[in-house]
């Protein structure tokens, strides 16, 4: 159903292709203009729709950066909120801001980094505001490859390692056919280049692709599963704790088949899962599906992902009789010594 929805949709491809050649040439030729702010700004951002692991890699370098004594902060543009404009979401010590008015990436950013935090849709007026509201000398923005408006210090591109071994017709094109924002020629503007294997084994770059990523500062990025974690308490498990438990799976992101893998992995029980639309909005309708689900498979636990679990905490009450954990991940960057040196260099 959905390649023929691709299909249908795809003579609008032309004209997606044509508005992104000619937004990005009026760029490259300063008919358009990318605005300075008072702050060095680290562009995180990818070429393709959801799920290359942007989160991951804004909290590794938001902790790296906070551990150098450096005034960062992240301003993102508040994916799936119920509100507009500029929102400061946190000061660094103090969450200013629900989920729903700001969204659930830069709530659990905030949370776990316990730095200035901030959202807006147009990006130069909210790091403005956000450098006024928050004296930052650095900023993480999130998902901005696209966002060409501001001044870019330095450009970082995360991509799926699955996606570029992708053989699916469909899957390497732009949209609405396919899942790209942007052809592949347009890494040539980025500075740094991260393929993200997740928690699959590496593989090289297939050579139709491989003239993207010649001389480029590339880098190879993989996961790690750090523990489980109690929604409620924030309580560490060791995830070999969970090894042969029957629990029921919870999951609202773009690609789900990461953190189903390595739950598999570990020799958890997959079995019983409710897989929701990213940045799913958990209403009460959800939490009931998923107290439902729960008692219906006598399952042990619910386990979903860190991302999902910003929301859920919002139902602490009804969710009250029912254990219910997140998988916490780290990203790992193999070449470490030389991406830092990349990081800083150029800031």
């Amino acid at each position: 159903m959905l390649k023929l929805v691709r299909i249908l949709l795809s003579p609008f491809v032309i004209i997606y292709a044509l508005v992104i050649h000619l937004r990005n040439y009026f760029f490259d030729k300063n008919i358009f203009h990318s605005t300075k702010v008072d702050a060095k700004i680290i562009s995180i951002g990818n070429i393709t729709v959801g799920g290359s692991g942007k989160t991951p890699l804004v909290l590794m370098l938001g902790e790296l950066l906070k551990s150098h004594n450096k005034k960062v902060g992240v301003l993102s543009r508040g994916y799936g909120r119920n509100s507009h404009g500029y929102l400061f979401v946190s000061d660094g010590k103090t969450i200013k801001s629900s989920v729903e008015k700001c969204g659930d990436e830069i709530i659990l950013v905030a949370d776990e980094l316990k730095i200035p935090a901030a959202v807006s849709e147009r990006r130069v007026v909210g790091a403005n505001k956000f450098i006024n509201d928050s004296n930052v000398e650095i900023i993480i923005l999130d998902d901005a490859f696209q966002h060409r408006w501001i001044y870019r210090d330095v450009d970082i591109v995360i991509i799926d390692q699955r996606f570029l071994n992708k053989e699916d017709f469909f899957e390497q094109k732009l949209l609405p056919l396919g899942l790209m924002r942007e052809p592949f020629n347009s890494l040539q503007r980025a500075d740094a280049i991260i393929i993200n294997r997740k928690f699959s084994e590496k593989t090289e770059i297939p050579v139709k692709l491989q003239k993207y990523f010649n001389n480029k500062n590339l880098y190879h990025g993989y996961y790690v599963a750090t523990g489980i974690y109690d929604v409620k308490n924030h309580k560490f498990f060791d995830i070999n704790d969970f090894v042969g438990q029957k629990s029921l799976v919870v999951c609202g992101i773009a690609k789900p088949y990461s953190f189903l893998n390595v739950l598999e992995k570990n020799k958890i029980d997959i079995s019983n899962k409710l897989l929701y639309p990213d940045h799913a909005n958990y209403t009460i309708a959800e939490v009931q599906e998923i107290r439902k689900s729960f008692y219906d498979t006598n399952s042990h636990s619910v386990l979903t992902t860190q991302k999902d679990a910003v929301k859920l905490t919002n139902f602490r009450k009804e969710l009250d009789d029912i254990d219910i954990y997140y998988l916490k991940i780290e990203l790992i960057i193999e070449e470490k010594k030389q991406f830092e040196e990349f990081i800083f260099k150029s800031i």
